[in-house]
């Protein structure tokens, strides 16, 4: 893809709307400073002194984190946030981001709001090493009236926007946002407007999700098809196509250092390679950053490949970004695609 191409279909970012229906959590890092280390007094144990915290938007608030930096227009974050201090961190730090309306989030007594509390040494170096988790999450299932309201935010959105990225990022099922409730409305909806671009991510598994954009990674297509062994590079393709036959949508899958393919309902195949490292990488949030591009460049107009590449190039600029859930802008996907006449 060349440079005029690319600026051809990042320029139509500033005119979509995207919704990202999902369990948002709250990214909590908690920066410690080991040359302040104390024991305590009355424990004996090790006191691990925090001197800076940061709150940012993860789960799918880390699909949101990107397309507000690609300059989407407008984002619709549909989801369930705790009436609890970090519900409140959560929303303002949606609200900063720009193009993000929070006004499709549910706010609830019912629920905790889902949080990663991430520990950071940081090093006098400059290096951080991330220290083990704490995780407050939701055991019980969603109740049924939450349900609807969710339902209720994505009907009233869902004509007004360009795509929706759905992300199902708990653990165990019907405890989050994606419900088989909720998704038989996805796949009602998408029966209703077919040109809207619908993409979904799952945790677990994306075997009960209707038919829409799956996009997943070799394990998770793996799991879905019940095959015993890892699938090959050529096995990955041809079953991808045939899943994209059956669904009639577009089928991704990222292959880590193999890069990522994507395979069409009409038969067409892509296949994009890695880019080269460029140093120390962390692979947090390179997922959730594919997920938020194939949608963006989808809804924009791009062919398969051209939007493999953006996608592809996008998860290159993250997983350089340390320490931190990152976001990849236009200007430094640019920086990574290959000039290049071929589409």
């Amino acid at each position: 893809m060349d440079s005029e191409r690319f600026k051809a279909i990042t320029s139509e970012y500033s005119s979509l709307s995207i919704a990202v229906l999902g369990d948002f959590c709250l990214d909590r890092y908690l920066e410690i400073d080991p040359a302040r280390k104390e024991i305590s007094i009355e424990t004996g144990l090790p006191v691990h002194n925090v001197s800076n915290v940061r709150a940012l938007p993860g789960g799918a608030g880390t699909i949101v984190n990107n397309l507000s930096a690609l300059g989407v227009r407008k984002i619709y974050p549909i989801g369930l946030v705790g009436e609890d201090g970090e519900g409140y961190e959560l929303c303002r730090a949606l609200g900063q981001r720009p193009g993000v309306t929070t006004e499709a989030l549910v706010r609830t007594s019912q629920r905790r709001t889902f949080t990663y509390c991430k520990p950071m040494m940081c090093h006098s170096s400059g290096r951080q090493e991330e220290l083990s988790r704490f995780d407050f999450k939701n055991w019980t299932p969603t109740p049924a009236l939450l349900q609807g309201l969710i339902i209720g935010k994505l009907e009233e959105v869902a004509h007004e926007v360009d795509a929706v990225v759905i992300l199902d990022q708990v653990d165990v099922p019907e405890t989050g946002v994606v419900t088989r409730m909720v998704l038989n409305r996805v796949k009602s909806l998408a029966k209703e407007n077919s040109d809207l671009v619908v993409i979904a991510d799952g945790r677990r598994s994306l075997r009960d999700f209707p038919p829409v954009i799956f996009k997943m990674n070799a394990a998770e297509l793996k799991g879905l098809v019940g095959a015993k062994a890892d699938l090959s590079f050529d096995e990955v393709g041809k079953t991808a196509a045939e899943l994209a036959l059956q669904n009639c949508r577009s089928v991704f899958v990222t292959l880590a250092e193999q890069g990522m393919v994507g395979t069409s309902a009409d038969g067409e195949y892509a296949h994009v390679p890695a880019l080269p490292l460029r140093g120390e990488i962390d692979v947090v949030g390179a997922g959730d950053a594919v997920s938020a591009n194939l949608a963006a460049a989808i809804a924009a107009g791009a062919s398969l490949k051209e939007t493999l590449q953006i996608a592809n190039a996008a998860a290159s600029v993250v997983i350089h970004k340390l320490g931190t859930t990152g976001t990849a802008n236009v200007g430094e996907i640019e920086m990574l695609m290959p000039e290049s006449s071929a589409s």
